[in-house]
């Protein structure tokens, strides 16, 4: 690697793909209930309603949840964090530890169940001041959060 290439980036731990499926199934729930109601009512015939509703609920909880995954990643490096996702539409992110003004650490019932965290970092500003990076082992999202916040202590100094 050259000095003028970038820094190889460090992929989400890999039980996001699972607690995004989880996620997913649960967030797509609703459709899948309404399909079923229509479905039951009659108003149509048998497979219009729920059968397209499930192909599409399969898809998206399980395929998308993986394509996310590959497509994110992150390289903390000297003075800046780095937060590149997407495929289709792109972002690449550098946030200098000089803008940062404060970092959270979050977890929800399943990330908490699966060992897993989101840092959000808030910059100064307001375009694009939040960024944030799910997929992350709850330890590995602490010690970003440190390392983050002992640069800035020493910049202050």
């Amino acid at each position: 690697m050259t000095d003028d290439a970038p820094p190889e980036l460090t992929p989400l731990d890999p039980a996001y793909v699972t607690t995004s499926r989880i996620a997913s199934v649960l967030g797509l729930l609703p459709f899948v209930v309404g399909a079923g109601v229509l479905e039951f009512a009659k108003l149509l015939p048998s497979g219009t309603f729920l059968l397209p509703v499930l192909l599409a609920y399969a898809f998206v909880a399980y395929t998308v949840p993986a394509r996310k995954y590959r497509h994110w990643g992150y390289d903390m490096g000297k003075g800046q964090l780095r937060v590149v996702r997407g495929y289709m539409f792109y972002r690449d992110t550098i946030v200098p530890f000089g803008r940062i003004q404060h970092i959270d650490v979050d977890q929800g019932p399943i990330d908490r169940r699966y060992g897993l965290a989101k840092l959000t970092v808030h910059t100064a500003g307001n375009h694009n001041s939040t960024v944030v990076l799910p997929g992350l082992a709850h330890t590995d999202a602490l010690a970003m959060r440190e390392a983050i916040r002992a640069a800035i202590r020493q910049d202050v100094l």
